[in-house]
């Protein structure tokens, strides 16, 4: 259990930063300057997360992943990295499009970067979780655990990234309403048992936070405008 904690952790602190770092790293990258530190620093994303996934996969559960469970697995996880790629490209070229441009070049890229990739990779993250939350109660531990610190800060960092990127990424429309059913399921599903499902438990906390807040997010601005329309990033 030390060591599923411990990857948990892991795992949520590679996570925000892959997803947030990016945003803060627009200098240029001096061997090739039409590239930005925050493009090469995404390529190595899917190299470092869908393999922390995995081995939530692995040691997540009772029982070690069957062949069909990892079918899905690579299912799930090429939508989650065919987004993340299409993201990076697309962004990537968009820094050198200006709006307006006398054809369609700019709206294509702009479809694929900031709507299409968007989309795919974080159905791809809701995917993923959706397996470990339903292998974790689905083949609980016969012992029981209690929330630790550093599980509870990997549930409150995990519901602040998901609420950053389905805000900046605009995918509120389908991160919302994951965020109420797996908060409902994992509390039906994990009531008076949740010692026995630390995944059930850390995604339940995780996205029942981001769904408060997106509520929150919500009432106070009428509606959910981005953190870059705001002008804060």
């Amino acid at each position: 259990m030390k060591r599923l904690s411990a990857l948990i952790l892991i795992f949520t602190i590679a996570l925000a930063f892959f997803i947030l770092a990016p945003a803060f790293l627009n200098q240029p990258f001096p061997p090739n300057p039409y590239l930005k530190i925050a493009d090469v620093l995404d390529l190595f994303t899917p190299l470092v997360v869908i393999p922390l996934y995995y081995l939530l996969l692995y040691h997540g559960s009772s029982q070690k992943p069957g062949l069909t469970s990892t079918i899905i697995f690579l299912i799930f996880s090429a939508l989650w990295v065919l987004g993340q790629g299409m993201h990076l490209a697309a962004n990537t070229i968009g820094h050198w499009i200006a709006a307006g441009a006398g054809d369609q070049l700019y709206d294509v890229t702009y479809f694929y970067d900031e709507v299409l990739s968007h989309y795919l990779w974080h159905l791809g993250a809701i995917a993923l979780s959706a397996q470990l939350i339903y292998r974790s109660w689905k083949h609980p531990f016969q012992e029981q655990t209690y929330p630790l610190v550093t599980e509870i800060i990997s549930s409150v960092l995990y519901g602040l990234t998901i609420f950053i990127i389905g805000i900046e990424g605009g995918t509120v429309a389908i991160l919302f309403p994951f965020c109420v059913l797996a908060g409902i399921a994992g509390i039906t599903l994990g009531w008076k048992n949740y010692q026995k499902m630390p995944l059930l438990s850390y995604f339940t906390a995780g996205y029942t936070l981001a769904g408060l807040i997106y509520i929150g997010w919500g009432l106070y601005w009428g509606g959910f405008p981005q953190f870059s329309h705001l002008g804060w990033i």
